[in-house]
């Protein structure tokens, strides 16, 4: 079968309520007509109210999984700890130590705050109203210009300020779209004025800093992992703020992508021993836990587990089972999961479009409605309908970095991108990176991931810039994905206008603009024989 590239738009409202035109031209459509998704099909005669009252039953919710081991959650950790199951004794260790000086764990704490001048009060006035509106309105006060006012009072800053408003500046530094290492930067910076004002931190606060310290980069390592449990110590042992339910799921999922998974073990073992309930943080991370060990046995268990206490399943907690299952190589397991996902609220004319700020009110309001339901199980179900099962774009992220990254299989991707239109999931940078990288990894002479192919995704991602699609951007990632994707097919005339056009939309910093220069420099450098292993080993 012989595929191509087909143009289509969709008009969608962003979160100030203005419509913004997505192109999806770039999704792959046969030349062949094909018969339409059985599964996907949705009846125009029902009302949207008829439409969503999908049961969702337990007994359904368990379905989603195809088959369940016998094995319980405990029991899989168990054989982590003694493989043989012949009751060998643990290692001993690592143990950690912290001070226990009195001046360390006495700390002076400055109550009250100082009476400002009036120009103090009026900057520290207008960092509290930008703080407001931001919180408000997100779209129209940036978290730019809130740290420049807050740049713009006299050090100390935080004695300026009031006490709401350092929690509010440290609660909005934190609700950005995106950590990286700018904005964990930015809150340490503040962090650290606090403490050296000698205010003391919340346990928000120190969880913030916890999970800045290890969600900054998109792989977690060693390096990581040992930065969050020092802060842990000095939240516990020099603050004598203890550790709540929070602090545990950032230490144990920071462990477990870090493949520390007997320090994940450890710190699951303490979280038990302090009496914390699980809820569907601790349940979604154990099951990325034993996805990341290959365990499908744990990962069945620890989803049978969440759905028998009583945790809502939405499409985050489905996104991590069709992960899981692919790590541990059972795509079969995963295909099933993702077939249920579109199966389950197919007779929604039109599925919400959600952001950043509207899936963490999910998530809330999510685990709100646990917490109300395992004091009146009756009320479980009605819980679980008003949840959405259908894919999203991380869904399709996940699907798409696998089967067209990992293993090039065209067919597939076609098939993916094709049902992103019957959901009406948004075009993202995510879903033009993992096809730049599917080009740069298999395309060439003889492959399905031909140039013609390839010229059609580039043109329909310069037109996707142009329109300013949301959530559309040039990361250096994102760069070199389509210098490397071209490098496979392009001259060196060719590769340079590639370039240009990219430099002409970026908004990078000189260091980043010079680091794609050196980029460039190497693939025009390169032969082409061997850019397939050289770019292979860029991506790891």
């Amino acid at each position: 079968m012989t595929y191509t590239l087909s143009p289509a738009t969709a008009i969608r409202p962003d979160h100030n309520g203005r419509t913004t035109t997505i192109l999806i031209s770039h999704y792959l459509e046969p030349f062949a007509q094909r018969k339409p998704i059985e599964e996907t099909k949705r009846p125009h005669n029902l009302s949207p109210s008829e439409a969503h009252r999908v049961t969702q039953s337990r007994d359904e919710v368990l379905r989603i999984v195809d088959y369940y081991d016998d094995a319980s959650v405990d029991e899989s950790l168990k054989f982590y700890k003694d493989p043989y199951l012949r009751k060998y004794a643990s290692a001993d260790g690592p143990n950690i130590t912290v001070s226990n000086k009195p001046e360390d764990l006495e700390l002076q704490t400055i109550y009250g705050d100082r009476i400002p001048d009036d120009d103090e009060s009026g900057t520290a006035r207008g960092l509290l109203l930008a703080i407001i509106a931001r919180h408000r309105h997100p779209g129209r006060v940036s978290l730019d210009t809130i740290w420049d006012i807050y740049q713009a009072l006299p050090e100390p800053r935080p004695v300026h300020i009031s006490a709401r408003t350092r929690l509010l500046l440290t609660a909005a530094l934190a609700s950005g779209e995106r950590k990286d290492q700018r904005s964990m930067l930015r809150y340490f910076s503040v962090i650290a004025d606090i403490k050296y004002s000698g205010f003391s931190l919340t346990s928000f606060q120190w969880n913030t800093a916890i999970s800045f310290a290890t969600g900054y980069v998109a792989t977690i390592t060693e390096v990581e992992v040992e930065a969050a449990l020092k802060l842990w110590r000095e939240m516990e042992k020099e603050a004598n703020v203890q550790g709540n339910d929070v602090t545990f799921n950032i230490l144990f999922d920071a462990a477990s992508k870090a493949g520390k998974f007997t320090l994940a073990e450890m710190i699951y073992k303490e979280m038990i021993q302090r009496g914390f309930g699980f809820n569907r943080y601790h349940h979604v991370s154990l099951i990325h836990f034993f996805g990341l060990k290959q365990d499908s046995s744990g990962v069945r268990a620890g989803y049978r587990e969440m759905v028998e206490a009583g945790e809502i399943i939405d499409t985050v907690v489905l996104n991590c089972l069709i992960a899981s299952f692919i790590r541990c190589g059972e795509e079969q397991s995963a295909e099933h999961v993702y077939e249920k996902m579109k199966a389950s609220n197919k007779n929604l004319p039109t599925l919400p479009h959600r952001d950043y700020t509207l899936e963490r009110a999910i998530t809330k309001v999510f685990s709100m409605f646990a917490r109300v339901s395992k004091k009146h199980p009756s009320m479980q179900p009605g819980f679980q309908q008003s949840a959405l099962l259908s894919p999203n774009l991380q869904t399709y992220r996940i699907l798409l970095n696998h089967y067209g990254l990992r293993l090039g299989i065209l067919s597939k991707v076609v098939q993916f991108l094709d049902e992103m239109k019957t959901f009406m999931v948004p075009l993202n940078g995510v879903i033009f990176l993992a096809l730049f990288q599917s080009f740069a990894v298999h395309g060439g002479a003889g492959s399905d991931w031909n140039a013609k192919r390839l010229d059609s995704v580039w043109h329909a991602f310069l037109d996707a810039m142009d329109a300013e699609a949301d959530g559309l951007y040039i990361s250096t990632w994102l760069a070199m994905a389509v210098l490397g994707a071209h490098a496979r097919y392009a001259t060196k005339d060719q590769l340079f206008n590639v370039y240009e056009c990219l430099r002409s939309r970026w908004d990078f910093d000189e260091e980043n603009a010079q680091y794609m220069l050196h980029f460039l420099e190497n693939l025009l450098r390169r032969d082409m024989q061997g850019s397939r292993l050289r770019w292979e080993s860029m991506v790891g």
